[in-house]
């Protein structure tokens, strides 16, 4: 069976062996390699995001028994492009009295942070940046970055409204971060290691995913994630009967279309560790492991999708209620049971 990880070695391999025919050191070739690795990431994180906004307008349609977009190519696939082509011309308005450095940055900062959280992230055997020994805890470090860009864009836009939404977001992620690194931690606990790839390695066949061992801390994982990339029902910072548009209404074009395209590829991020620490990743039988890690990540993501129409928006304190009163104590209490019978 044909394997992307055999294309990419032997396409690594022939470049070698050029750099090598012309006499051009080793560093620059290291640094050509990483930086086209960076865009194949860029490239992918990209057609990821676009494909999850038509997705998402499609599977809300047809829970609503519409057919969502239709008119604009097969199945409403143009429309993508069209509102690439919107934003990118869009003006950029800065507010007069806002703070211009950190406005600019926060943006920058949030895409970076989702941007580096896939280097240790197993997309297929051997389809992985790089596989950090403690590559659990180096996406977990990268991704609180979140939380900064969005004070950064709250408190730099000089609005008391998108000041209110950024510090309930921090909040929101703060909050839900520790249950779901005490979720992670019973995975950790149960293959010792911290390595993206061993944890896939524990799971070779489907009655060793993680899935059946930590029932609970999956559950407790996703609702965590839900929360952590403000989706429905823990969408708060975004509620618009509440605070217009919540930390990012001052932005527009690109700017704006930097918050949105970080919260589709956090998405699919937490859906892809999910699928790597409780579904066994990339193994699965006669399809490439591309396939599968792809196929399994989709099913989260639609799951999760799946929880917009189904679940109402719960309130604020509800919301942090539910974090620190329900789900830590249920955490502490699978990182328990994992410790002793593990």
């Amino acid at each position: 069976m044909f394997e992307l990880e055999r294309l990419f070695k032997a396409v690594y391999i022939w470049l070698e062996g050029i750099s090598n025919s012309l006499g051009i050191p080793h560093f620059w070739f290291d640094l050509f390699t990483m930086l086209l690795i960076a865009v194949i990431v860029l490239a992918v994180m990209s057609v990821g995001a676009m494909f999850l906004v038509w997705w998402e307008r499609k599977i809300s349609a047809h829970f609503q028994q519409r057919f969502g977009p239709m008119r604009t190519g097969w199945h409403g696939w143009l429309q993508l492009p069209i509102d690439g082509i919107k934003l990118i011309t869009k003006e950029d308005t800065t507010p007069a009295l806002a703070d211009k450095l950190p406005f600019l940055i926060a943006p920058i900062v949030i895409f970076v942070a989702s941007f580096l959280a896939f280097v240790c992230l197993p997309f297929g055997r051997g389809l992985i940046v790089r596989d950090l020994n403690i590559g659990i805890l180096y996406i977990l470090a990268v991704t609180t970055f979140t939380v900064i860009s969005i004070l950064m864009a709250g408190w730099a836009s000089n609005n008391k409204y998108s000041l209110l939404g950024g510090f309930r977001s921090a909040a929101q992620i703060i909050s839900y971060e520790v249950p779901l690194t005490l979720s992670v931690l019973g995975v950790v606990i149960l293959t010792q290691s911290l390595s993206m790839v061993k944890i896939v390695s524990s799971q070779q066949h489907i009655w060793n995913w993680n899935i059946w061992k930590q029932p609970l801390g999956f559950l407790i994982y996703l609702t965590a994630a839900v929360a952590e990339v403000n989706r429905t029902p823990f969408d708060i910072p975004e509620a618009e009967q509440e605070l217009v548009a919540g930390y990012n209404i001052e932005y527009s074009g690109m700017k704006w279309a930097m918050f949105f395209f970080a919260e589709y590829t956090n998405l699919i991020l937490v859906c892809g560790v999910a699928t790597t620490l409780f579904l066994g990743g990339w193994n699965g039988p006669l399809l490439p492991s591309w396939i599968w890690f792809l196929g399994k990540t989709l099913f989260l993501i639609w799951v999760v999708m799946w929880f917009r129409w189904t679940f109402p928006r719960v309130r604020v304190d509800q919301l942090m209620g539910f974090g620190w009163k329900f789900l830590l104590p249920l955490a502490f209490l699978n990182l328990i049971l994992t410790g002793l019978f593990a």
